[in-house]
């Protein structure tokens, strides 16, 4: 989240490369910790490089399997210690490569991602 500097009342947006770096962090525990979640990767303005204060960071997750609906599947993970706010796309292996698949959409979304690990 923004942070207030100690000597003005300006309030202070992370850095790209200070939310990348923290979701590489977070993608390596939690790969370590969740046996179905395959890839971490990251698509938007923080991809694009056109981020700015207010950006969120949209975050796409790949996991071999789930049981929730796609609906609920981003309230399984925590995400909080990432220092902006993070909008999460759980997709399991087959959901993804249908998305690729899409004429337009999927190509664009494909050529975007930032793949952390």
């Amino acid at each position: 989240m923004p942070l207030r500097s100690l000597n003005t009342s300006v309030l202070v947006w992370p850095n790209k490369e200070t939310v990348v770096i923290a979701l590489q962090q977070w993608a390596v525990k939690a790969l370590e910790t969740n046996p179905h979640l395959e890839q971490v990767g990251y698509f938007g303005s923080y991809a694009r490089g056109d981020w700015g204060v207010g950006s969120d960071l949209d975050v796409i997750l790949i996991v071999t399997e789930i049981q929730l609906p796609f609906e609920r599947r981003s309230a399984q993970w925590d995400l909080t210690e990432i220092p902006v706010p993070v909008d999460v796309l759980v997709y399991t292996r087959p959901e993804w490569e249908k998305i690729l698949q899409q004429p337009g959409f999927g190509k664009r979304l494909a050529s975007e991602v930032v793949w952390v690990r």
